[in-house]
């Protein structure tokens, strides 16, 4: 099999988590500048399969290397399901996820504890170079929180609390954030479906 592996994605900070997680396959994981590849995808998809799909076909049209591609999102139960697919568009592309987070907050001022699930969830696409396309879906629950907290992880991460660790995703390790976040188990599942195809 193909031993390197494109990501799809601009993000330094999700190329570090991929990279750390899918070590241990052995292949090169690449970004997108990292492999030559320019190109601009519009993610139209409905859900986070979709937009993991399209990013993935789009940059393997432009590789023979195995191309893998993420969608993820936050749901949060009282906002109905919001931001969701949305995530990284929600409030505009350009806002700043400091104005994002707080706006969130904001928006659950007041909301008790038990009201504040939430879940963070990731999609991973891959596409193989003879063709054959792979999704696997990892999930985290957890609590927005009442305030920012943590310098670690990006996005979502300061307000995204979890219960049994008593701290935000961004307050982890990068190796206890690997081993229960949302786009590990889905990589742990892609990884998996990797393998057995050798």
């Amino acid at each position: 099999m193909q031993r390197k592996i494109v990501f799809a994605t601009g993000n330094a900070g999700k190329v570090k988590e991929v990279q750390a997680i899918l070590a241990d396959l052995g292949m090169e994981v690449l970004t997108m500048k990292e492999a030559g590849i320019k190109i601009d995808i519009e993610e139209n998809g409905s859900t986070y399969e979709e937009n993991a799909l399209i990013k993935a076909r789009a940059v393997a049209a432009c590789t023979d290397a195995i191309v893998m591609a993420d969608d993820s999102g936050l749901e949060i139960d009282y906002l109905g399901g919001e931001p969701g697919v949305f995530s990284a568009r929600y409030m505009g592309e350009d806002t700043s996820y400091r104005i994002k987070n707080n706006h969130l907050i904001q928006r659950l001022a007041g909301v008790p504890d038990e009201k504040r699930t939430a879940r963070f969830v990731c999609a991973i696409a891959a596409v193989l170079p003879n063709g054959e396309e792979l999704t696997t879906r990892g999930i985290v629950e957890g609590l927005i929180g009442y305030e920012e907290a943590g310098e670690n992880g990006f996005g979502y991460d300061p307000i995204f609390y979890l219960p049994e660790f008593g701290r935000t995703t961004a307050q982890l390790s990068a190796e206890e954030k690997n081993q229960i976040s949302h786009r590990g188990r889905a990589l742990e599942l892609m990884k998996e479906q990797l393998r057995a195809r050798g």
